[in-house]
């Protein structure tokens, strides 16, 4: 996401109310109450369900290779082993559109109001959470790669030709399974401020941890205002790399 982009990522993250619902989201749903709470910058939207069973989350939009819903069913299944994420109850395609029905997390989104009026505790759960993935998911047992090879290759089936300087990332600091979208929304967090879970795992796959802290990091910015970079990466635990920092934003923002 580039960073200049911050006012357009805000409309996305809350669509209106009287956004149309889709009638294979009314199917999904099974007469559950529906609410649109995301709309991204393709045309998926997200709905919240609410219903006898509980809340559910019904993702929908045009079928798109780089944001593919099956792929991330994928991912989350495999990382539920290990750390709370949402749990896949379906997820399918026809021939122009593709959709992902999940369970409910405890906690709101690190961006909701809630939070983006205390960003001193989102940006310190932020950190933590990130912190508690990358210990939580083992690397060796991890099929997916978001190593910089991985993902300059994933850009040139894209048309994105990178320069020479984003194509020699720094040494690997500390390989770790990485979330792939670090950025603040994907952080649940809890009433009592701290994590309570992550989404949005499209991307996750085998990576520097410097490749999701940069990314996370990054996102204070957009979403809580300037400042608050070096204070996420404490909260993860350790000190600001400032070449790996600056090496995984251009990157990010290149791709």
């Amino acid at each position: 996401m580039n960073p200049d982009a911050r006012e357009t990522w805000q409309q996305a993250f809350a669509p209106p109310t009287t956004t149309p619902v889709p009638a294979r989201v009314r199917d999904l749903a099974e007469g559950a109450a529906l609410e649109p709470v995301w709309e991204n910058e393709i045309g998926g939207l997200t709905f919240r369900a609410r219903g006898v069973e509980g809340v559910r989350y019904i993702k929908y939009g045009p079928l798109n290779a780089e944001t593919s819903m099956a792929v991330e069913a994928e991912r989350m299944g495999w990382a539920s082993a290990y750390t709370p994420v949402p749990r896949v109850l379906a997820v399918g395609a026809d021939d122009e559109h593709e959709w992902l029905v999940t369970s409910g997390l405890p906690g709101l989104s690190a961006v909701d109001p809630r939070w983006t009026a205390e960003p001193a505790t989102a940006v310190r759960a932020i950190g933590r959470g990130l912190r508690a993935l990358h210990e939580a998911l083992p690397v060796d047992e991890c099929p997916f790669d978001w190593t910089v090879p991985a993902r300059v290759a994933n850009a040139a089936g894209r048309g994105i030709v990178l320069p020479p300087a984003l194509r020699e990332p720094p040494p690997i600091e500390r390989l770790v399974v990485c979330h792939g979208d670090a950025c603040a929304p994907n952080t649940l967090v809890g009433d009592d401020g701290a994590w309570s879970g992550h989404v949005d795992l499209g991307a996750l796959g085998v990576a520097d941890r410097w490749a999701d802290i940069a990314v996370a990091a990054m996102s204070t910015e957009w979403n809580y205002g300037p400042g608050w970079q070096d204070a996420l990466v404490e909260a993860y635990g350790i000190s600001p790399d400032r070449e790996r920092l600056a090496y995984y934003q251009a990157l990010w923002n290149a791709t």
